[in-house]
């Protein structure tokens, strides 16, 4: 659970997004209650640790464990108590608010609102949960758009390329790296060497997933590695280095493939 949480922090531009808003929209509701601007500030401050929480809980939690996974006994009951502790929560910020500033006079007739504490609050929880769901749907989209791309990849089983003008088609299996050298690539496979005028950039982006670029001048057969480290790998008989700016991608490529495959083994 705090491993998926964590994971999507990753984006932090998305969620200081959502925090900016959320303060906004506090501001612009209790705005009429305070003339003061400091005390106005100090009074969404108490509240606006509460409102994310219970937004980012609900969101990232609750729903994407039972809501998402049709549990929907267990999304009813959690949602229901995480609205009855937000709820005492919110009172108890009340009741600090209200003894705090009325020690110093501060507290006018309509200070405290306490009907729209509530409301602002699940309005609050309520566009989080849209957009996170508009998130899921986006991200939905590009790995199906992705998965579609890959399939249509693997359609064929071989790599078409010019060379000596001439349309060359080299079986996936054969190729054990590619090279791009000054003004055209060398396709290595298991019987001979191929050259060709192409960019090694658009042969990336025409090869399935089996092939991973690994520096800006190679891009390998991963099912022929055979050893590799952090700054080198050997695809059957040859050493390759792996471009310092490749090397982090890299490595989690090729971990997740192992990964993969002990799963499946």
């Amino acid at each position: 659970m705090f491993k998926q949480i964590n994971k999507k922090f990753k984006k932090i531009h998305y969620h200081i997004a959502y925090c900016i808003f959320v303060l906004f929209v506090l501001l612009f509701v209790f705005r009429s209650a305070w003339v003061n601007l400091k005390l106005l500030f100090f009074y969404i401050g108490l509240f606006l640790p509460i409102v994310l929480a219970t937004s980012y809980f609900f969101n990232y939690v609750i729903v994407p464990n039972y809501y998402l996974t049709r549990r929907y006994a267990r999304f009813i009951f959690y949602t229901f108590c995480t609205a009855v502790i937000s709820w005492y929560l919110e009172i108890l910020v009340l009741v600090f608010a209200y003894v705090t500033l009325a020690k110093f006079s501060y507290i006018t007739p309509n200070s405290v609102q306490v009907a729209r504490v509530p409301i602002v609050l699940y309005m609050l929880v309520f566009v989080g949960s849209f957009l996170f769901m508009m998130k899921q749907i986006i991200e939905k989209g590009q790995v199906i758009n992705k998965l579609e791309i890959e399939k249509e990849k693997t359609k064929k089983s071989f790599l078409e390329i010019m060379s000596n003008r001439k349309m060359i088609k080299i079986p996936y299996d054969e190729i054990i790296y590619i090279e791009s050298l000054s003004d055209y690539i060398k396709v290595t496979t298991i019987n001979n060497e191929i050259k060709s005028k192409e960019k090694i950039s658009k042969l990336s982006e025409k090869l399935p997933d089996i092939f991973l670029r690994i520096h800006r001048s190679f891009i390998i057969n991963t099912d022929r590695i055979k050893e590799r480290s952090l700054e080198q790998v050997l695809v059957d008989g040859y050493q390759l280095n792996i471009g310092r700016s490749y090397r982090k991608d890299v490595k989690e490529v090729l971990n997740s493939r192992d990964t993969t495959t002990t799963a499946n083994k």
